[in-house]
């Protein structure tokens, strides 16, 4: 469902449910104007404090060509891929994207993991997001800028698989159990030639922080 219309603070929609089964993930389609969209993009790319990704891979650290950048509430620390992220202090574009999250999801979140893709070469692997540093069951919304991807999900036991197209301003939510029971990836592909800049929400958990 197109929401290409909707403002900033507009009440949140129904919407239906993506996943067939041991899951609930929800398109809200385009939630900013083209203006809008195409102006956070800009700003993201030229403010957020970008750095190429880490992965601890048998011993060694990796570093992949996609960047990223962890802001939060609060210093809360994030480790995936067997490496450790600080999270940095919100940066005032990141709290008018958290609010329009938050007001079209109808839930909060107190961090988010930025990305960013320079080209469709770039993609991420099967994974889900079901690190202890994140509350359990809880909504992840991934909020999409710049190029139009692919992005799949595959059931952890059954195999069957489902696909959508992120559009450039528009809003996925995850939640339930979906990190239990399915992976999710973003394809690389040789067609787009643009970047993307792919902001998720989350709720990190304060009990499972350093004391």
């Amino acid at each position: 469902m197109s929401t290409s219309n909707l403002d900033l603070f507009d009440t949140p929609l129904q919407h239906t449910n993506l996943l067939p089964y041991d899951g609930e993930v929800y398109y809200y389609g385009v939630v900013m104007d083209a203006a809008r969209a195409q102006a956070y993009y800009q700003t993201l790319l030229d403010t957020l404090e970008w750095k190429q990704d880490e992965a601890l891979i048998m011993g060694e650290t990796v570093f992949t060509k996609r960047k990223v950048a962890w802001y939060a509430d609060h210093p809360f620390q994030y480790t995936y891929s067997k490496k450790t992220k600080t999270a940095l202090p919100w940066l005032p574009v990141l709290e008018e994207l958290k609010a329009l999250v938050e007001t079209q999801s109808g839930e909060r979140y107190n961090a988010c993991l930025a990305n960013l893709y320079h080209s469709g070469e770039e993609g991420m692997a099967w994974h889900s997001d079901a690190e202890r540093d994140l509350k359990k069951n809880g909504a992840i919304a991934s909020l999409s800028l710049g190029a139009q991807r692919k992005f799949s999900f595959k059931h952890k036991v059954t195999g069957q698989t489902q696909s959508i197209v992120l559009e450039h301003g528009s809003l996925l939510i995850m939640t339930g159990t979906t990190q239990t029971h399915w992976l999710h990836r973003l394809p690389p592909t040789r067609t787009v030639h643009q970047p993307r800049v792919n902001l998720t929400f989350r709720t990190i958990e304060a009990a499972s922080q350093p004391r």
